[in-house]
């Protein structure tokens, strides 16, 4: 099923779950219960400590990828609103789903089965207008042609190439690349437009897919696999055959 995606937060691996839930068991009740008292004390030196890093922030956001760099960025992440709709939330506001951990609000807040936070999909003003300035700054070292976008979705390396994926304003998505060694500001070697997304599964793994004539170039985004398991893999097919196939990596 094609979907047109609105990436809110990249911990995509956390938001895309079934409705099942199950109980809590006295264990869980009570991490929880540290939890919300961590946060109604704004304990921020404790609570640093039940985070598992990176703690992802939406892409190109940089992720919090330690202890200290948590305590410095807590106020800009954790405003009052988030603080206190954990802080003020009952037992029965958080769900177990599965594998995928346990859930505050449908998924507001995301903790794993030892309590340790794993996911936030919540943005307050700060990054609202921290995501703007870095866009921008993204956009005026752009080529002229590809400074006309709603959001970054992902920067990517592979062996021989450049790639960007970027969601444009009538919520398509647009492939642009340069060989390796080029500027992003350099007139891209191929721009594709009208590409769309293919959520695979509950994981949160997704693919691009982008169509020109008799090629078809397929991005796919892997989240969950083994741990061969590249982050990108680039396929262009023509006519149905594979003349490129590339792993990669994203550009954080």
């Amino acid at each position: 099923m094609k979907h047109k995606l609105i990436i809110i937060f990249v911990i995509k691996i956390m938001i895309f779950y079934p409705t099942f839930a199950q109980s809590l068991d006295s264990a869980k009740v009570a991490d929880i219960q540290t939890l919300i008292s961590l946060f109604a004390n704004r304990d921020i030196d404790k609570i640093s400590n039940i985070v598992t890093y990176p703690l992802q922030r939406q892409y190109p956001i940089p992720p919090i990828t330690n202890r200290e760099e948590f305590r410095k960025r807590f106020d800009q992440v954790f405003d009052k609103e988030i603080i206190n709709i954990i802080s003020q939330s009952k037992i029965e506001q958080w769900e177990i789903v599965g594998y995928r951990g346990i859930m505050l609000n449908n998924g507001i807040l995301w903790i794993d089965e030892d309590g340790n936070i794993i996911a936030l999909n919540y943005q307050s003003d700060f990054e609202k207008q921290q995501l703007k300035s870095i866009i921008e700054k993204d956009k005026a070292n752009l080529y002229l042609s590809l400074k006309s976008f709603y959001l970054p979705i992902h920067k990517i390396e592979t062996k021989n190439y450049i790639l960007r994926i970027d969601r444009l304003h009538n919520n398509t998505y647009r492939y642009a690349s340069w060989k390796k060694g080029k500027r992003e500001s350099e007139k891209p070697d191929l721009i594709l437009y009208n590409g769309e997304i293919d959520i695979q599964g509950s994981g949160g793994n997704h693919i691009f897919t982008f169509i020109e004539g008799k090629y078809k170039y397929i991005i796919y985004r892997n989240l969950v696999g083994t741990s061969d398991t590249p982050e990108i893999n680039l396929i262009v097919k023509k006519n149905k055959r594979i003349i490129l196939n590339e792993n990669g990596y994203l550009l954080r």
